[in-house]
């Protein structure tokens, strides 16, 4: 019996302990009435939001606040809540059902393949300083922007003012389209040697690959692009063959034997290691490795989207000195951090840019050198 009821006197304590720390974690009484709704239907209205709207039977790309709150009180997850209350459960779990980003997916089927692919993109990215700065090699992403619309609005802009955006006439006449083909300079973080003219043929674009070497014609290059037959073809490799001095008669002839004789054999010729102008190539749907493609996006956003063009030649010249201005203003390398890996750590201590990195450890050279004389 004794012990008995000491182990009564022990469950007692520990119900009086339990009971006292619930008190003390507990809220204290508040003013104002409880809250609407529970736990369990806050928690049904945001699953309901992620969910596809075809599966509620209707025919729209995604749900508004109107529209779900009248799906919730269809489905009885409530009697009735306002479009306002579903929205603030929105913001309240961080969901924005009005918002989509596009994005791309490779369509190399082997993961091994497009792993080994992009590790090889990164580092010749990652490579690229030093190799500037003790070679004087050249790393530049080259592109297409292709179509680029010389519109001109029929009526004038209406400037802005307060309480009122600026407004552009939706109204406009078509004077011809151009095609920018563009270089971006990984290290020096500068756009050169752009190109402009109505295609982008092969011929085009071993025109282009010829002024871009011109400029430094006794200097390595090397080009970062996509898998466009233009960046794989006949012309491209005669051009780089010339270079090298390698004879036409060693070539081959296209389909049929040589290293011009496919796609395959043209990519592996174009990309080999000891070129002076070599070419390496992303893989298939992946532009977003290509840093060139940020610099696009830049001059349609501040030069192109809002502008009134009256000829190709006005559009041509309006491109000509964006790229100009924004070389003056805006332009400084990327700070590449990619690695075809997730970083260990968003703490990693990283220069702010390539440049910056590799001008302090020029001068930290220089520094050792006079010390030593």
């Amino acid at each position: 019996m004794p012990a008995l009821q000491a182990i009564a006197q022990v469950g007692k304590s520990l119900s009086e302990l339990r009971r006292a720390v619930e008190d003390v974690l507990s809220d204290a009484p508040r003013p104002g009435s409880p809250g609407t709704f529970t736990p369990q239907q806050v928690i049904a209205i945001i699953s309901l939001a992620c969910e596809e709207p075809r599966l509620s039977g209707r025919p729209i790309t995604h749900w508004t606040g109107a529209e779900l709150a009248d799906e919730a009180q269809q489905r009885r997850i409530v009697k009735s809540i306002s479009t306002s209350q579903v929205n603030r459960f929105l913001r309240e779990a961080k969901l924005q059902p009005h918002r989509s980003r596009y994005w791309i997916t490779t369509t190399e089927k082997d993961q091994t393949v497009f792993e080994a692919q992009v590790d090889i993109v990164c580092q010749t990215c990652l490579a690229a300083p030093e190799l500037a700065a003790t070679e004087g090699t050249h790393t530049v992403c080259v592109d297409e922007m292709t179509s680029i619309q010389a519109l001109e609005r029929i009526q004038i802009t209406i400037p802005m003012k307060p309480g009122q955006p600026e407004r552009i006439e939706f109204e406009y006449k078509r004077h011809g389209t151009t095609c920018l083909i563009c270089n971006w300079d990984v290290v020096e973080g500068q756009v050169i040697s752009p190109t402009l003219g109505p295609t982008r043929t092969e011929v085009d674009f071993c025109w282009h690959i010829h002024d871009t070497v011109n400029t430094d014609p006794d200097a390595q290059w090397v080009f970062i692009v996509d898998n466009l037959n233009t960046h794989i073809s006949a012309g491209l490799v005669r051009y780089v063959a010339m270079l090298e001095g390698i004879p036409r008669s060693e070539l081959g002839r296209k389909g049929h034997s040589g290293i011009l004789k496919s796609m395959a054999t043209r990519r592996e010729f174009l990309s080999q290691a000891g070129h002076r102008i070599r070419f390496v190539y992303l893989p298939k749907h992946s532009s977003w490795l290509n840093q060139i493609e940020s610099i696009f996006g830049i001059i349609n956003r501040k030069a192109l989207r809002r502008g009134s063009f009256t000829s190709v030649a006005e559009l041509q010249t309006r491109i000509l000195d964006f790229i100009d201005y924004l070389n003056r203003t805006m332009a400084k390398p990327f700070n590449w951090t990619y690695t075809g890996r997730p970083l260990a750590s968003k703490s990693d201590d990283r220069p702010r840019t390539w440049k910056e990195k590799w001008t302090a450890r020029r001068n930290l050279l220089k520094t050792q050198v006079s010390s030593q004389l």
